[in-house]
C-alpha cells in the first residue's frame, strides 16, 4: 500500500524530498513517469526518444574485447579511442600480454582524419574506408562479425531494452552479456575439439598402425 501523497495549494504538484522517487517500505522506487537516466540521449532512429547505444570491439572472429555504454545521440566514432584503449591483456605466444591489435577495421562512419592520428599514436593501424569510395572487400564482407556479435549481445532482453535509470546497472548487464558469448563460444571450441578427438581415437583403433601383443 502507497501511503497518502501531500497535498498542496490547487494546480500545484506537492514537492518531494527527492525528485522522481517515491517511498517504499524498504527502499526508493522510481517514479513511474521518470524516463531517461545516466547516459542517455535523444535517439535519431527511435523518434527522439531518451535512449543508450551501445558500443562493441571484437576480434576477427566476433569474440567481444570490450564495450562501452553512451547515450542515443552520441557520435560511433567518440569511442573509437575509448573502446581501443579499455581492450584488456590477451594472452598469446610467450611474452608480455599484448593490449593493442595491429590494425583496427572501420566503416565509413569512423572517416575521420583526426582520429585516424589518434589511433596511430596508440600504436594501431587504421582501416578506415573513405567517403564516396567503392566497397573494396565487398559490402559486409568484414563488416558482419561485428555485426553479429551485436545481434548476439542484444538477443538478450535486458540488453536489447534498457529498463534501468542507472547506468552502472546497464554496464553491469553488457559485461556480463560480453561474458556470456564469449563462455558460448569457448563450450562450442571444446565440444568441437572433444569430438575431433574421439574421431581420432576411434580411427586409432579401426586402424592399428602397429601390433603391440608380446610374446
Amino acid at each position: 500500500m502507497w501511503p497518502p501523497a501531500a497535498r498542496g495549494p490547487p494546480g500545484r504538484s506537492p514537492r518531494r524530498k527527492h525528485p522522481g522517487l517515491l517511498p517504499g517500505s524498504r527502499r526508493r522506487l522510481p517514479h513511474p513517469r521518470v524516463k531517461g537516466g545516466a547516459k542517455t540521449g535523444r535517439s535519431p532512429v527511435d523518434r527522439g526518444r531518451a535512449g543508450s547505444k551501445h558500443h562493441l570491439i571484437t576480434d576477427a572472429t566476433g569474440i567481444p574485447l570490450a564495450a562501452t555504454l553512451t547515450g542515443g545521440n552520441r557520435n560511433d566514432v567518440t569511442q573509437l579511442i575509448p573502446l581501443l584503449q579499455a581492450v584488456p591483456p590477451v594472452r598469446g605466444k610467450r611474452g608480455r600480454p599484448r593490449r593493442r591489435p595491429d590494425v583496427v577495421l572501420g566503416d565509413r562512419g569512423f572517416d575521420h582524419d583526426k582520429y585516424r592520428r589518434m589511433v596511430w599514436d596508440l600504436g594501431v593501424k587504421p582501416l578506415i574506408a573513405r567517403r564516396g569510395t567503392e566497397h573494396g572487400s565487398g559490402l559486409g564482407t568484414q563488416r558482419w562479425v561485428v555485426e553479429h556479435a551485436f545481434v548476439h549481445l542484444h538477443w538478450f532482453r535486458r540488453l536489447r531494452i534498457r529498463w534501468e535509470i542507472r547506468d552502472d546497472i546497464q554496464e553491469a548487464f553488457l559485461a556480463l552479456g560480453c561474458a556470456l558469448i564469449c563462455w558460448r563460444r569457448l563450450k562450442s571450441l571444446r565440444q568441437e575439439f572433444s569430438g575431433t578427438l574421439c574421431s581420432v581415437a576411434t580411427a586409432l583403433f579401426r586402424f592399428p598402425i602397429g601390433n603391440s601383443r608380446r610374446r
